[in-house]
């Protein structure tokens, strides 16, 4: 079955252009199921019963995975059979007759406006790790990048005069972001006077922003840098690398941007994704209307 597995995963490559992270977590998932399957002496894949598939997600429940992770490994289950079915491999594809977990829809995490100025503010020296970190900062909360899009930045996706940002997304779909002075001065500081100061490694590193070894940053690492910054910006809040992107978008809305503009800036393919953020802004506006309506 790992022969399945791995052509699954060379399709989702070539001919899907799935990201790494999406690979990664398709082979994690399928290696479990795949290790049910053993575990239930199944040796033939037009075995496999929408029983078999309700009884591996009961599994995945007793080991204590959350029900969005339950409906993540479903959703690449369901992928893999889908494959199997038009492969010819199969006939059946048994995971339609299975239901996806419930999830309960998790709010976004953002900061306050002054919540954010003080992040922006934090990385406030001359060095290269200051001026770099302020441009990531600034950029990721002017834009609303996700993290893996704003490492992945070369310095030829800013146009400074014109005052925007080309970034390729997820399956490399190109969108244009428009960049405030601020972030662009940000960029050209770091630019200029920090990145040369970091770039240590004889190889060409294309990527905009650099580690302290010269390499491109990586998810890890910028985890680590915007946490730092929150401590020392006097942040009490959980702090990911998603909520500027998150406050990006909620003061966006709250400051009355149409929805689909705003979904077009995060390249949201669904704008069912782009609607959380109003459940966020509705919160907020609720909130107002309890303290000041005489009937609040």
């Amino acid at each position: 079955m790992d022969l399945y597995l791995d052509q699954f995963l060379h399709y989702l490559t070539v001919e899907k252009g799935s990201s790494k992270h999406t690979l990664e977590a398709y082979s994690r998932d399928l290696g479990r199921y795949l290790a049910h399957l053993a575990a239930s002496d199944v040796d033939n894949l037009s075995e496999i019963r929408p029983a078999l598939i309700l009884l591996y997600l009961a599994r995945l429940k007793e080991a204590g995975l959350s029900a969005r992770s339950r409906a993540r490994a479903l959703v690449a289950v369901r992928s893999f059979h889908k494959f199997l079915c038009s492969d010819g491999v199969t006939l059946e594809n048994p995971t339609l007759q299975v239901s996806a977990p419930r999830i309960a829809a998790a709010l976004p995490h953002s900061l306050s406006l002054v919540e954010v100025e003080a992040l922006l503010r934090a990385p406030n020296g001359d060095d290269p790790y200051s001026l770099r970190d302020r441009a990531m900062l600034e950029v990721l909360y002017a834009t609303g990048l996700r993290v893996s899009e704003l490492i992945a930045l070369r310095v030829e996706d800013f146009r400074f005069e014109a005052g925007y940002l080309i970034v390729f997304g997820k399956r490399r779909k190109e969108r244009v972001i428009p960049l405030n002075d601020t972030a662009l001065a940000a960029v050209d500081d770091y630019r200029k006077y920090g990145r040369p100061r970091l770039d240590r490694t004889d190889k060409i590193v294309p990527v905009l922003f650099l580690n302290r070894d010269g390499g491109g940053l990586t998810r890890q690492g910028f985890w680590k840098i915007i946490r730092r910054r929150a401590l020392e910006a006097g942040i009490a809040k959980k702090i990911t690398p998603h909520t500027l992107r998150h406050s990006f978008a909620t003061h966006l809305l709250e400051n009355g941007a149409d929805l689909r503009a705003v979904q077009a800036m995060l390249g949201h393919a669904d704008i069912a994704t782009t609607q959380i953020y109003t459940h966020v802004t509705r919160d907020g506006l609720r909130k107002i209307h309890q303290k000041y309506h005489p009937r609040g």
